[in-house]
């Protein structure tokens, strides 16, 4: 371990044994070494779920520890400069030494408690790092209790603490002979120059991952730390400049295509190109209508979707006399694209929703159509709406928004809100104050329950107070739409009331392609018995059709900007689907997919399996698929999104 061969030695004076920077390569070396079984860990999880195969193994174990390599330098690189900068008077004090040694635990700790951080992140997500991990902290409270309640923290951070003991007591002659040395400024500037160029050849060599058509090998092939930063740095990128894009004018032309249907009349002289009006022969109905944005409900969990294991009684009873979509899907992975989808009808642009970004204000939206026609909108969320931007989006886009803040004594709350149970029924307390008032009701409400850490309110049939995970969250989240709606039909105003069930996102991102389509499929069902039939409708329909199709069922007119559209009335159908930076358009057996860096892929579904095969480009398709994103890009930071 003390062996002068192992590490580099200081230039000039032969009488040194060791180098100060004997630090650096070790700080290196303990993370190479900590990612190297990191990886081989996750790798042995995707191995045994058949996410990745023998074949793959050379790829993801060597491409990673390059990628791995390169940033164990980049980690080592700021001790290098502080040993290359502190005085050596300053070096070889205890003070110093004492400074160092807890220096270098700590970082063994946090690399160690890094790890073990990846792999639940990798177990929950399929992947390293990436954009959700960077929005986690910015709302450090509630994600960092949401963590503490979910996962076994404290077992981690107490191994983690061990490991990083361990480390330092095997290492222990080399860092005391670190200590020890004694150098010259002179002779600390080859070595240091070393640590830091290093680094950045590595950085502007690293190989790819090799592994186009599996997302799961390309992941594990990735290093977390660079996959995060890489994420923040393209948090709100400039979209033309990294996707495939065509031009203005095609784009428009494209659009309005994938948009027409026979009553839809765009309308000259907008600057909007999207503007249109949409008409529906008679009168309006001025039914009330309350939307249920479900928290995680993904089609997979719902008895009316094919699920056997009885999860949702209420929801497959509420699916028996209501119209059903059976083939919806989502167009991202987390709620802020359910809500960008569900409320403005706007697809998902990456790699930031329009509800967090800057200058949603104002926006053309759902509530916009409804409070024209004399509806009194309203945001009901059981958590705290300053999470996610969520509040601001919709106080600023015409919904009087009721969070957590406003319900006086919820039965059950965990980090995330109160329970469904308390949510509804505060929903209702507004719906007949609205009632009573005259106003007609158009509201959003927004569920937590169905989220980690699965924690839920006693007496409850078949739903532990914790510990059920996903599968308890799914029972309750059935349970209190069951009573909700038990609570509804008593009321005066049920019998003229639209109750709009819809996921906001699929339970959990798995499957080894870029876009797992599986895990995109939600439930989307309209009840309403004596205004709209029973029946099921078996065509594709995105989240953005939401909005189009409740108002057609309202048989309402009005002028449109949505990128939805009705998913009752004839026209092309498709459904924008989104995963960290891979965007894409679904049109009913293939998939047009567009890539970070301008690359474009073709992939036809298989009918029986869902299974995706790649297929020779289609032009059309992924031309299609440009459009939508540049246009919505375009009108967005234009700030476009409006009829006028």
């Amino acid at each position: 371990m003390t062996s002068t061969a192992v590490w580099p030695r200081e230039a000039g004076n032969g009488s040194v044994r060791a180098t100060r920077y004997r630090l650096v390569w070790l700080v290196a070396l303990v993370y190479w070494g900590i990612s190297s079984v990191t990886r081989v860990v996750l790798t042995g999880k995707a191995l045994a779920a058949g996410q990745v195969g023998p074949g793959d193994l050379a790829s993801v174990l060597g491409v990673g520890a390059a990628l791995d390599f390169v940033v164990a330098l980049a980690i080592g690189a700021p001790f290098a400069v502080y040993l290359l900068l502190v005085p050596e008077r300053l070096y070889r004090t205890a003070a110093h030494r004492v400074a160092v040694w807890t220096v270098l635990l700590l970082t063994f700790f946090a690399l160690t408690y890094l790890a073990a951080v990846e792999y639940f992140f990798f177990d929950e997500f399929n992947a390293r790092f990436n954009y959700v991990a960077v929005e986690y902290l910015i709302y450090p409270h509630e994600v960092f209790v949401n963590i503490w309640e979910s996962y076994p923290v404290g077992r981690a951070i107490a191994c983690a603490a061990a490991l990083a003991g361990a480390l330092l007591w095997v290492f222990r002659a080399a860092i005391r002979e670190a200590l020890a040395t004694a150098s010259r400024v002179r002779d600390r500037i080859a070595p240091a120059a070393i640590a830091l160029l290093l680094p950045v050849a590595g950085i502007w060599l690293a190989p790819g991952s090799g592994h186009e058509g599996n997302r799961v090998a390309a992941e594990l092939s990735a290093n977390g730390i660079r996959s995060f930063f890489e994420a923040a740095l393209t948090s709100r990128l400039d979209y033309p400049s990294y996707y495939f894009t065509v031009g203005e004018a095609e784009a428009t032309v494209r659009v309005r295509s994938l948009l027409a249907q026979p009553n839809a009349t765009f309308l000259p002289g907008s600057g909007n190109p999207l503007a249109r009006r949409i008409v529906y022969p008679g009168a309006a109905k001025p039914l009330n209508v309350i939307v249920l944005l479900e928290e995680s409900l993904g089609a997979d969990f719902v008895g009316a979707y094919g699920d056997k294991r009885g999860l949702t009684p209420n929801l497959d009873r509420i699916a028996g006399e209501s119209l059903v979509f059976t083939r919806t899907y989502a167009s991202g992975t987390r709620t802020v694209r359910g809500m960008e989808a569900v409320t403005a009808s706007f697809p998902p642009v990456p790699a930031e929703a329009i509800v967090k970004r800057p200058g949603n204000e104002g926006m053309f939206n759902w509530s916009t159509v409804m409070a024209a026609n004399g509806y009194a909108p309203t945001f009901v969320y059981g958590g705290y709406g300053t999470f996610d931007n969520m509040n601001y989006f919709f106080g600023n886009n015409g919904y009087r928004v009721v969070d957590r803040t406003d319900m006086d004594q919820p039965r059950f709350s965990n980090i995330w809100g109160v329970s469904d149970e308390d949510l509804f029924a505060n929903a209702l307390k507004l719906f007949d104050e609205q009632h009573a008032r005259g106003e007609r009701i158009f509201s959003v409400v927004m569920t937590t329950s169905n989220h980690k850490p699965f924690t839920f309110p006693e007496g409850v049939p078949g739903v532990p107070v914790r510990g059920g995970g996903r599968e308890a969250g799914v029972r309750y989240a059935d349970f209190a739409i069951g009573r909700f709606m038990e609570a509804l039909r008593a009321r005066p105003y049920h019998e003229d009331t639209l109750v709009v069930i819809v996921g906001d996102h699929g339970a959990r991102v798995y499957g080894k392609e870029d876009i797992p389509l599986r895990s995109y499929e939600i439930p989307f069902i309209v009840w309403g018995p004596r205004h709209v039939a029973p029946r099921r409708v078996d065509t594709l329909v995105s989240q953005l059709d939401v909005a189009p199709t409740v108002l057609g069922l309202l048989n309402i007119s009005y002028d449109s900007v949505f990128f939805g559209k009705d998913a009752l009335a004839p026209g092309p159908r498709w459904a924008p689907v989104n995963h960290n930076r891979d965007i894409a358009i679904l049109r009913d057996d293939r998939l047009s997919e567009l890539g970070f860096r301008k690359t474009r892929t073709s992939l036809a579904l298989e009918a029986a399996t869902g299974r995706q095969v790649r297929i020779p480009l289609d032009e059309e398709g992924t031309r299609d698929a440009a459009s939508l994103y540049q246009l919505a890009y375009a009108m967005y930071v234009n700030r476009r999104y409006r009829v006028h």
